[in-house]
Formats: C-alpha cells, sequence, structure tokens
C-alpha cells in the first residue's frame, strides 16, 4: 500500500484492517519514509456540499521502508485515495512500482484519487474503471473508460487486473472484489 502525507484516512485504514483480518500481510510505504513513521490522514466527508470537505484525520504507521520496496516480492498494489496521489505522482518510483503490477498483471485497487497515480504511470489505455467523480478528465486523457459512481457512490469496478471505486463508501464492494482478484476466500 502506498500512501502520503494527508492519505484519506478510512481509505488507508481500513483496507489495512480488512485485509489484515483476512490474513494479508500488507507492508505500508511512503516515499522518502522509513519503517516506524508516520503519515497524517485527512477525512473526507460528503455533507452536501459541492465538493467534500476536508478534516484531519490520524496518524497513519508506515511499517516498511519506501527505498526497500521490490515489486516482485509482492502480489497485489494498492493505492489510496486523499490528496496524497496528487503528489505521489510525480515520484518516477512510485510509477515504476505502478508499471510493475501492470506489467506483471497483478491485482491493483486504486479507489478515489488513487487513479490519478495509474493516470501518470500511463497503464490505464484501454482499460475502464472509476474513481471519485473530479478525476474523469485524467482517467479519460489517460485511454481509460470512465465509468460513473452510482448516486451513493458505492459501487467499485473491476477491469482485469483492477478493481476501482469512487470512495470510502464503496469499501464493502471494493474490497470483496479485491479480495477475490487476489484469490481470498469470502462467504457470500
Amino acid at each position: 500500500m502506498i500512501v502520503g502525507d494527508f492519505v484519506e484516512d478510512y481509505e488507508a485504514m481500513v483496507p489495512f484492517q480488512m485485509l489484515t483480518l483476512v490474513g494479508h500481510r500488507v507492508d505500508t510505504v511512503c516515499p522518502e519514509r522509513d519503517a516506524g513513521t508516520r503519515v497524517k490522514t485527512a477525512i473526507h466527508d460528503f455533507e452536501g456540499d459541492q465538493t467534500y470537505t476536508e478534516k484531519p484525520g490520524h496518524l497513519f504507521a508506515i511499517n516498511f521502508s519506501f527505498a526497500k520496496v521490490k515489486p516482485e516480492d509482492y502480489d497485489a498494489l494498492i493505492l489510496p485515495g486523499g490528496r496524497a496521489p496528487e503528489y505521489l505522482r510525480l515520484n518516477e518510483h512510485v510509477l515504476q512500482l505502478v508499471r510493475h503490477f501492470f506489467t506483471e498483471n497483478k491485482p491493483v485497487a486504486a479507489i478515489c484519487h488513487g487513479p490519478q497515480i495509474l493516470s501518470a504511470a500511463g497503464v490505464l489505455n484501454g482499460l475502464s474503471c472509476t474513481a471519485y467523480p473530479a478525476v474523469q478528465p485524467e482517467i479519460q486523457l489517460a485511454g481509460a473508460t470512465w465509468i460513473p459512481p452510482d448516486d451513493a457512490s458505492t459501487n467499485a469496478h473491476v477491469d482485469r487486473n483492477l478493481v476501482t471505486a469512487p470512495a470510502w463508501p464503496a469499501h464493502p464492494e471494493w474490497m470483496r472484489k479485491f479480495l477475490q482478484l487476489l484469490g481470498s476466500e469470502l462467504r457470500p
């Protein structure tokens, strides 16, 4: 899971907890951060305004050093949203990691603004995905087909190895579909 300061709180914490609960090891990494450090999170909420509101979140633990990441050692990738993707997509090492997962057809889960990183990495051409609505132009400019969120923003979409969702209200469906891509055993 690649995170950075002001990653969306629920989109980092909840997937980390869900995946850990079902037995997956999740390494949380952030460029220029080592294991044992933390990033600040932001809580985005939908309160009837033209866009989401933002409130201070928690401190989210980094449990593995970004500099030590070898993508071949991982089965999957998670890209939470929030404001972190807007600057993480400028990091060439992050983009190289993302490209590895697509080249090797490994499962990738991206939510909210997370697909901004996918757009910057040049891996969306020919795919279809969803995201927070403000990311629609980037997805389309990257050559992907835009899947509009439903009214409750609770839908998740799968195309090949990629599962995307518009925001944290979609966690149950987004994580269920990601766990299916991982081959995890789930009860209906």
